[in-house]
């Protein structure tokens, strides 16, 4: 078994312990490389910076092997593909691989388009992602199975994704996390969590998903065991957003607070309130 997957395997998993996780990001400010799209590229900078990580969104052939060389984790997203972006990502990737650095992938609009198949295609092609963070019919079109994906939204609930989130962890030997109203992160060795905070607002901000797999990036740049790192980001996001969306609506706010809200709760949520508020399970 890959000891990316199985470092943490046999310790607990808490909110106590992936409260250690929040405060590593937070005392070692990871690098996060982040090639991703045009629509996201200054709220995902903000989101890791309010977490405590460092972002850097360069996108350029000409560094992106040098900028990867830097950093902790390098986060992929193909929300706005160019031909020059898909080869900036494949180069990114090899490098980050070659360096043993964590490697995530966004695969936003995945089944949208045929140009977004090929990419992923040319992406899979140089070598698989160690964690995959999508909604679930982007999952299930990664996996190769029929999904309907209404252009970078979801048309499937996260729980008809889990055969698809299954399959694609076993073929990938790593990480996959279903995003919705509950977030699935199962893993190669078997295990899945079951994350059930969060609010519907979370869906009506432009970039939360994406910025979720930054975050992703973040943790997994911190601690080795790339599945309860993707457990701790969407863990922390999930509390995150359901203590600003409630802070907002008891203001008589709206969604433009809220994104603002979402920054802010990113950057002060404390241990007692991701403690109490927290609600995972571990399925396997």
């Amino acid at each position: 078994m890959d000891s990316a997957l199985s470092s943490s395997a046999s310790a607990p998993l808490d909110a106590a312990a992936l409260w250690q996780d929040v405060l590593s990001v937070r005392e070692d400010c990871p690098l996060v490389h982040n090639v991703t799209n045009l629509v996201v590229m200054q709220f995902s900078a903000n989101m890791l910076l309010a977490l405590g990580a460092a972002p850097v969104m360069a996108h350029a052939e000409e560094e992106v092997e040098d900028m990867v060389a830097l950093a902790g984790a390098l986060v992929l997203n193909i929300g706005t593909l160019s031909p020059p972006w898909v080869r900036a990502m494949r180069l990114a990737a090899r490098r980050a691989r070659t360096d043993a650095t964590p490697v995530v992938l966004d695969p936003v609009g995945a089944g949208a388009t045929a140009y977004r198949g090929r990419a992923l295609a040319e992406l899979f092609g140089d070598g698989d992602p160690d964690i995959v963070r999508g909604n679930a019919s982007e999952i299930m079109s990664v996996a190769g199975q029929a999904a309907a994906p209404r252009g970078v939204d979801s048309a499937a609930a996260a729980g008809d994704a889990l055969p698809a989130a299954r399959a694609l962890a076993a073929r990938t030997r790593g990480v996959v996390c279903i995003s919705g109203a509950q977030d699935h992160v199962v893993c190669a060795d078997g295990r899945h969590a079951v994350l059930a905070n969060g609010h519907p607002w979370m869906t009506r901000v432009t970039g939360v998903g994406c910025s979720a797999t930054a975050l992703v990036g973040a943790f997994a740049a911190v601690q080795p065991d790339r599945w309860r790192a993707t457990v701790a980001a969407m863990a922390y996001l999930g509390v995150a957003g359901e203590w600003a969306a409630e802070r907002c609506l008891n203001a008589g706010a709206g969604l433009g607070s809220f994104q603002v809200a979402l920054l802010d709760a990113v950057h002060l949520l404390d241990r007692d309130t991701f403690e109490q508020r927290l609600r995972l399970s571990l399925a396997g």
